[in-house]
């Protein structure tokens, strides 16, 4: 498990964790091109070692909580006491297909990564949690994307009543536990699933 980081968004004026040993790699320009509202997408012109310029071109957008919540098998539904993971099933239209995946939700202004967890369980599947925990956060899709991800543990799940988004249509399902790792390597496997089964086994969670 780790703290729940404040800072979700990239920030070019930030101090980086690790920095390049030989070469400074000079922004020369950034731009922005297109806002969505969801999104902002531009690029900057950078130097490179080798004295050439490039236009690396980005997407930024709000970091996002994906939720790896267990219960037994009683509390989900199910005939058994056997624990299962909370799953949606839903269709992508980005990729024109059906997938299985954990609950996941954008993290809004003044939400922690738990916050943003519970508030997404609870509103995607009609569950609420007892305990929230932070397993892991990171950069995803660093060629193109600004974009934090917080793999979040939930357990304790009580029934409660979903609020679904406008743009939301779903059905809640459940995977035994033990199963869950070969049902996400499925396709069309979904990165955020398969990396929030093994990191929560890599804890013990599972």
């Amino acid at each position: 498990m780790t703290d729940d980081p404040t800072i979700r968004r990239f920030d070019p004026d930030s101090h980086p964790v690790r920095e390049p040993t030989d070469f400074d790699w000079p922004v020369l320009e950034s731009a922005v091109e297109y806002e969505t509202g969801w999104y902002t997408g531009g690029y900057d012109r950078v130097g490179q070692p080798d004295g050439s310029e490039k236009q690396y071109y980005w997407a930024d957008l709000p970091a996002a909580a994906v939720i790896v919540a267990v219960a037994p098998g009683h509390v989900v539904g199910e005939t058994d006491d056997e624990d299962h993971l909370v799953m949606v099933d839903q269709y992508r239209p980005t990729i024109q297909e059906q997938c299985l995946e954990l609950p996941a939700g954008i993290v809004e202004d003044g939400e922690s990564y738990t916050d943003a967890g519970r508030r997404e369980l609870r509103e995607e599947t009609g569950f609420d949690a007892a305990g929230v925990s932070l397993i892991e956060e990171f950069w995803c899709s660093t060629g193109v994307l600004r974009h934090r991800r917080g793999i979040v543990f939930a357990e304790g799940l009580e029934p409660a009543d979903a609020d679904l988004d406008d743009n939301e249509f779903l059905t809640v399902t459940t995977v035994p536990v033990d199963e869950a790792l070969d049902v996400a390597r499925q396709e069309p496997a979904n990165d955020a699933t398969i990396e929030g089964i093994l990191l929560a086994q890599a804890e013990s969670l599972l």
